[in-house]
């Protein structure tokens, strides 16, 4: 019995495409900084990783390398209390933009799966040439990380979403690898951002990144920085608009945030997605994690009847609902109501 179980899970097909790559599973390890080491890369690689994002080139990186401002942007900082610590020191970010393309190199000769680049822009500008670099290192595609929050009270929120369509057209122009765009969920319509981009040329949609909110510290009067990892919870909200836009969009759709086991990874493509990307739950449990969620995905899917990955993507989206407004609305009044009930007991 047992080997027949084994030979059954052998049998079922992982297999996915996501940027038009092919992909053994829909197991994708995000960008962190785990990714700045090659051993890790080749261990995810074992592991089961279909592909790998690297950790983020910052924008403001390629820019202070490349035109020597760091005199100008510091100079006078003192001058005012405000100004003291608003740019880190970027040498503090791993590596510079350089060996960011060596990394890119190496990490592409140590492994066999696909290798997403990771550039972290907020704007259009000079540093674009780095994403034909990033391409002639040897990036299998590129992934945009756009953690951009709008605080000036005088710009509007069609003019953040211009920047966002301008910025992937103006990479695609450069490139010919795929680029992928990863998304904060801080839009009035997510359905017409998707679009938009979409249209604009992005191959891929990842939703959602994450800001990190500082923290008050008062003792020392001081806002501090706050890093917490992921729970399954957070997935909830990816799950909801994976959902509504898949089937309405021609990009590929991937999910970050929250996925953490193989019940993550399933109700990420029954929801439309290509891909569930994982980095809390390897930084939690190691990236030897991978190679037990590939177990128990294989198992769920023979335990169920699902031969492929194919068979499930977009099962459970709002595809198949004829008003997805109204069919949302009903939730809505679903969950209250059965709130009132259990409250009322």
């Amino acid at each position: 019995m047992s080997d027949s179980i084994q030979t059954t899970t052998a049998q079922v097909d992982l297999s996915t495409q996501y940027l038009g790559l092919d992909l053994k599973n829909p197991l994708v390890c995000s960008s962190s900084p785990l990714m700045e080491n090659i051993d890790n890369i080749r261990q995810m690689e074992d592991a089961g990783a279909s592909a790998v994002i690297l950790h983020s080139l910052f924008e403001e990186q390629i820019t202070l390398e490349s035109h020597d401002l760091d005199h100008h942007l510091f100079h006078g900082t003192e001058s005012h209390a405000e100004a003291m610590s608003y740019f880190p020191e970027m040498s503090g970010f791993g590596l510079g933009p350089e060996r960011y393309l060596t990394h890119i190199t190496a990490a592409k000769k140590a492994v066999d799966i696909p290798v997403i680049a990771s550039l972290n822009c907020v704007s259009s500008g000079s540093w674009l040439e780095w994403a034909t670099f990033a391409e002639e290192a040897g990036a299998d595609a590129l992934e945009l990380n756009t953690y951009f929050l709008s605080t000036d009270a005088a710009v509007p929120g069609g003019r953040v979403e211009d920047m966002y369509a301008t910025l992937i057209a103006d990479v695609k122009q450069r490139v010919s690898i795929p680029v992928a765009m990863k998304l904060s969920p801080f839009f009035s319509s997510i359905p017409n951002v998707c679009q938009r981009l979409s249209d604009a040329g992005a191959d891929g949609l990842v939703l959602f990144n994450r800001f990190y909110q500082p923290d008050f510290d008062l003792e020392r009067l001081e806002v501090t920085p706050a890093l917490t990892l992921s729970d399954p919870s957070t997935l909830l909200m990816r799950l909801h608009w994976v959902a509504i836009v898949y089937g309405h969009v021609s990009a590929d759709l991937a999910v970050t945030g929250g996925v953490h086991d193989e019940t993550g990874v399933l109700k990420s493509m029954m929801a439309g997605a290509k891909v569930a990307m994982m980095t809390s739950a390897l930084l939690r449990h190691g990236v030897d994690h991978l190679t037990e969620v590939e177990t128990r995905l294989r198992q769920w899917m023979v335990d169920h009847d699902y031969e492929s990955i194919e068979m499930m993507q977009g099962s459970m989206s709002h595809r198949s609902v004829a008003e997805p407004a109204a069919f949302e609305r009903a939730n809505y009044m679903k969950v209250l109501r059965a709130g009132a009930l259990t409250w009322g007991r």
